[in-house]
């Protein structure tokens, strides 16, 4: 089978055994060129149509047929030839016109055998078929004009309609197996462009998650500084300090972001990660939940966790650090300064669930660093769909306890074995 690329380019070097009809020629009106292997397969029916009328000519001169016959014939016989290069063009017309000449003429009857495949290949059954059959009715007056025995005409009979049929089938199998191959080039292109679209979707979704989080403490710790520009010496420092790691965090998580991105295209080579290729850093799973929830308080946000799980496998603990991690930061956007309380708890066979709310609107005199963070509601689209690529679901929006609440389920299947084990 011919080897379809993920980009929907064929590689090179079978390029020149496919057809030009596979190769994209002609779309868009555009002329359409013989590629390399239209060009054998046309030299190969030409010379089946020479020799299909060379082998006629010489049962002819054997018969001794007229003078005058043998040489209307012979022109027939060189032009139907000529006309096989004419095939790509003008199919159906070809066909009919040496089906009918070779009702009485043989030397037409190599071209008729080569413009009937043509069409069987090119055309659907709802043209090719009626030219089958226009095939077949021109046998009978070729079978009764002849002078010949009843029992040569009964072979002659039964041969045509057995070489008619053949052909027939053969182009059709060609047909079949041409548009498979089509086909499934489709599916290849299609399932790239979605693997396309599904990879940039990823990479935006663990853009946001990764960086969001980083650029909203760096803007509270900026507002602390806004907001109280006489505050102590030693106040100032930590908050600068607190932007600076952040900012450093910051820059760590894109290069890390970008050096998947770039062992991702160095595996798709087939080769190494370049030189100077940025090592991955490990990945958070659920064990980093408390780190996360007391750098958030450092920050002066006022979260409680109550987690009751453990062990998660580390995809699933990472999908679940994300959605807790975004959901803080929108906690911080959205509701500055309002408690937060985080539930997480799950077991094997039972799946891993989380559960962040706080009010809808913050404490009064809760706010401590300025203006609200903006947000496009990106995040809660991006969780959703992580979650439900993990195959779990994830909800949020208000609560009739006058909460706004994020609730997730993520699969967690019992047999995984915990972190640890050996």
């Amino acid at each position: 089978m011919t080897e379809l690329r993920g980009d929907g380019a064929i590689a090179q070097e079978y390029r020149w055994a496919l057809p030009s009809v596979l190769l994209g020629d002609g779309r868009a009106g555009g002329r359409v060129r013989r590629s390399t292997r239209d060009w054998i397969v046309d030299i190969l029916m030409f010379l089946f149509a020479c020799g299909l009328t060379f082998l006629s000519l010489m049962d002819l001169q054997a018969q001794r047929q007229p003078e005058a016959l043998l040489f209307v014939e012979q022109v027939a016989g060189a032009l139907a030839c000529a006309g096989v290069w004419l095939r790509r063009r003008w199919p159906v017309g070809f066909a009919v016109v040496t089906s009918l000449l070779s009702s009485y003429l043989d030397l037409v009857g190599g071209a008729s055998v080569v413009a009937l495949f043509t069409v069987a290949v090119h055309r659907p059954f709802k043209i090719s078929g009626p030219i089958t059959l226009l095939g077949l009715v021109t046998l009978a007056p070729y079978v009764a004009l002849r002078p010949q025995t009843d029992e040569d005409r009964a072979w002659a009979l039964a041969l045509g309609l057995a070489f008619v049929l053949t052909v027939f089938a053969w182009g059709i199998v060609v047909r079949a197996r041409r548009q498979l191959v089509w086909s499934l080039r489709q599916r290849a292109d299609s399932a790239a462009e979605e693997a396309k679209r599904l990879e940039r979707e990823r990479i935006a979704r663990e853009m946001h998650d990764v960086l969001a989080h980083r650029i909203s403490m760096l803007s509270l710790h900026a507002g602390a500084l806004e907001f109280r520009p006489d505050a102590p010496p030693g106040e100032i420092a930590k908050a600068a300090g607190a932007i600076r790691t952040n900012a450093h965090l910051a820059l760590q998580d894109l290069r890390e972001v970008i050096g998947v991105l770039r062992h991702s295209s160095s595996d798709g080579g087939g080769g190494e990660a370049g030189e100077g290729a940025v090592p991955d850093r490990p990945q958070p799973t659920l064990a980093d939940l408390p780190a996360l929830i007391e750098e958030c308080r450092h920050a002066g946000l006022d979260v409680r966790l109550d987690l009751r799980a453990d062990g998660a496998p580390e995809g699933l603990g990472r999908n679940l650090y994300r959605i807790v991690q975004e959901a803080l930061t929108n906690a911080r956007k959205h509701a500055p300064g309002a408690p937060v309380a985080v539930t997480v708890e799950g077991a094997p066979g039972e799946g891993l669930s989380v559960r962040v709310r706080n009010p809808l609107m913050a404490r009064q005199g809760a706010v401590r660093h300025g203006a609200r963070l903006p947000g496009a509601g990106a995040g809660l689209i991006g969780l959703t769909e992580r979650a439900e690529l993990a195959g779990g679901r994830l909800e949020h929006g208000p609560t009739p306890e006058g909460e706004f609440a994020v609730r997730a389920w993520l699969p967690w299947p019992a047999e995984t074995k915990r972190e640890g084990d050996g």
